[in-house]
Formats: C-alpha cells, structure tokens, sequence
C-alpha cells in the first residue's frame, strides 16, 4: 500500500490546458523577475495617457513591478492637459521649433495641470479596491521639489521665456526614497535656486533622472509604436549606432526621431537600456520586459562589431581560445582544419581585435535542432555576463534558421545551462545523426532547451 502510495505520490497529474499555461508562463518570467529585482527604472508616460484612460492600467503594472523588488521612478508629462487650461482661460498656445513660449498665463496653466495630474496618480496608487491588482497593496509615492531648473532663455530671437530645462536632480534624495521602499514621482516642472517655477519636457526630466542615477532601463511609454522600419514593421532592437542612423531615415516619423533623440543620449550616458513602448496597448510594460519581442524598441550600447559571425581568418584564434579546454577535458579536441571547415557555424566576441569569446551553432535541420558547441570565454572576461550574450546570440541564430530547440552537451557545466532554462535529457533525444557520434566514454550530460 505504501508503494502504491509513493508511486502516486510521484506521478505528477495533468494540468487543465489554461493552467498548464499560466505555469509555463510564470516560469518563463521567473528569470526576468530576479534579473530585475533591485533595478532602477525610470518609467516616463505622455499625458495623453491619462488622458485617454490608460492611467489606471499603467499603476497597476508599475505596482506590480514594485511589488517585485524593483526600484521605480515615475516621470508624467502634461501636454494636453495645459492645453486644455489654456483653452478654459481662451488663451491661444504659441511654441518654437516645438517648444511651448511658456509666458505667466501657459505658467500658470503648466502648474494647474501638474498639480492636477500629481494628484489623480497619487490616487490611483492608493486604491485597494478588492480582487484588483491593487488588493492588498501599500504603495508609497513620494514626489517634492526634485529637479531644479535653469530658463531655455532666448532661442533664434525668441524669448521661451519661463520653459526651462534641467539643471540638477537631486539624486541622493530620490535614492534615498526608492531604498525606503517608495516609489518616486516627478513631474514637468523645475525650479530654480531663487524660487522661479519653470515649465520643463517630460522627456527632459526623464532622461536627466535616468542618467543621473545611472538607471537600468529608461522606459517611454508614449503615443509612438515604436521603431518601424521602411515597410512599416516594428524593430525590436537597436543598437544605438544604429539608433542614431534611424534618426536620419525620411520614414522616420519626427515623434518617433524626437523620443529616440531622448533614448540614445540617456544610453550613450551609462542607462543601461532604452525603450519605446506604445500607452495604446494594455500591459506593454510588462510585456516590454517579460516577454522574448516585447512590443516595442529598444536600445542598447552594445557595439554590433563586439559580437559578430566568425570568418576564415578568426580560426587561428579559436583553436587558441579553447585549446586550455580541451587540454584539461572540459572540451572535446577539434583539429584547427575542422574549426577552419566549420567557421561559419561559430559566432565571435572581440575587443580591440582581441577575440575574447566563441560559440558555435552546428544545425540538424529534418528535426529543427541546433547544437550549441563550443561556448567559451577567456578567463579574464568571465564573470561580466558575456557568456549570456553568446548564449542569447546562438539563440537568435538558431530561431532566424527555423531551429525550434537547442541542445548541447556538457560534462562540467550542466547548471549554468540549467539556469537558463535547459533540460536534461537522453541521447535519444537527440538527432539521430548525432546519436551516432556520441561519446558514450565521456558520459556528456544532455541538456534540451525549447526555443
């Protein structure tokens, strides 16, 4: 009875279809969720957000990120909230080269609708309304006089008279608040050292906040889809010499040049990373953080020539970079002519024209499988998150070839590949052209990872 008992016991039973989703989806995010727990974001929305509704979707997203560990920074803007003032008080807007000529009634009509929205988001994070995501929650929003502010001043003739822009965020009072466990919100105004309010650019006070507490990621969430490209499709990623050659292409919508202009100084300047998210979708944060696309566009330091395709000549190189491996075991012995056969299976790092780090992708296409071979960074640049890179970049390789799953073989590394989500399994699991060749004296462990 007690085997029966045991038996049963181990034998986990099926899940309901939705279920078995919902946990396939909670552990894939798993990994994002401890990768950004203890990040700085800074999270910047256009005011036509709240003004179309999206508001309370949006606190419950930053809420639920905070609920997870990570430090939030809230930037608003207020656009069509000044307009709309200035329209109650029948005064035309006048701008220049798009900025607003802030004058005492646009001043007035900036700190109305900032003190407006301040409050209504202030609200939003104080509910706890019953089976919400708010339930339960205890959100603490701390906002005051962060920014301080200088005068544009006289622009091509033009006096913008009080529009200003950033000249100091006060960077040890806002960590001071994100590591007491409030979130912190800024608005579009700055003042100044004598007293004077200014009108600022959310886009302004986000992108300086974010470079000042070289944040993880600096988010826009704004009225733009993103990116596109020439035939209107959405570009994930960008590196930011890529970004800035985006902001010269005449399909380029100026919004779209306007935010990537923000993006890329903020990225050049430490950020760690730069997205262009649409308010239009429900949850795009979330799903710009946790899922594999996103929804939107980022952008990142990482020089493309840093991580590139191997060629012919990059051989040499290879056979010194994993021959210390194969020496002591780790890696089974390839004769150079055999690197030099299968150079355009491998993808490189360099540095200053030093190859520094190499992995290899050897495909069996009738079973959409992949082999990651040969994943190896030099000693001295272990550590630092390249073999990530590589990893993700075989990865990118393997999904562009149609490859649905990735394996590979180890004998002393099973749990750095576990940790990104590979499987043991058997060497029936593998192809049967590789079943041939496999090693049984080494006892490789076999580990399969769905892509």
């Amino acid at each position: 009875m007690t085997d029966a008992r045991d038996k049963a016991a181990s034998e986990a039973a099926p899940l309901p279809p939705a279920t078995e989703d919902f946990v396939n989806w909670l552990r894939k995010v798993a990994p994002y969720i401890h990768a950004f727990s203890g990040k700085t974001f800074v999270v910047a929305f256009v005011g036509e957000l709240v003004q179309q509704g999206h508001l309370t979707g949006l606190v419950h997203d930053l809420s639920l990120l905070h609920a997870m560990g990570m430090k939030i920074v809230m930037v608003y803007g207020s656009r069509p909230q000044v307009e709309e003032q200035l329209a109650l008080r029948k005064i035309e807007s006048r701008f220049h080269n798009g900025l607003r000529i802030t004058d005492a009634a646009a001043l007035e009509s900036a700190k109305e609708a900032a003190g407006e929205l301040r409050l209504d988001i202030e609200a939003a994070f104080s509910q706890g309304l019953p089976n919400t995501p708010m339930a339960h929650a205890s959100v603490r929003v701390v906002s005051g006089n962060f920014v301080t502010a200088r005068p544009l001043g006289v622009v091509e003739g033009i006096d913008l008279q009080s529009t200003g822009v950033v000249r100091k965020v006060a960077v040890d009072a806002i960590r001071h608040a994100l590591n007491s466990n409030a979130m912190v919100l800024l608005g579009p105004l700055g003042f100044s050292p004598t007293g004077e309010a200014f009108n600022l650019t959310m886009e302004d006070v986000a992108t300086t906040a974010a470079m000042a507490l070289k944040a993880d990621k600096l988010i826009f969430v704004t009225e733009v889809e993103g990116v596109l490209d020439a035939d209107s499709q959405l570009i994930e990623e960008l590196q930011i010499d890529s970004a800035r050659a985006m902001m010269r292409q005449a399909h380029v919508s100026e919004a779209t040049r306007f935010y990537l202009n923000y993006i890329t100084k903020a990225v050049e300047q430490g950020v760690g990373r730069g997205h262009l998210v649409p308010f239009r979708i429900d949850g795009s944060v979330l799903l710009e953080l946790f899922s594999h696309d996103g929804v939107g566009t980022m952008v990142s330091q990482l020089n493309l020539e840093s991580l590139r395709e191997a060629g012919f000549d990059d051989a040499g190189n290879i056979k010194d970079l994993i021959e210390p491996l194969e020496l002591d075991g780790t890696l089974v012995k390839r004769p150079q002519d055999k690197i030099e056969r299968d150079i355009d299976h491998f993808s490189v790092l360099e540095h200053d024209g030093i190859l520094w780090g190499c992995a290899a992708l050897h495909p069996y296409r009738d079973e959409k499988m992949g082999e990651l071979a040969c994943l190896v960074i030099h000693p001295s640049w272990q550590g630092s998150g390249e073999g990530e890179r590589l990893l993700q970049h075989i990865e990118k390789r393997a999904r562009a070839q149609g490859l649905a799953r990735l394996f590979v073989l180890t004998t002393r590394t099973s749990h750095w590949f576990i940790k990104r989500g590979f499987q043991m399994a058997d060497v029936n699991s593998l192809p049967k052209d590789r079943q041939k060749f496999y090693d049984r004296s080494r006892n490789s462990q076999i580990l399969i990872k769905t892509l």
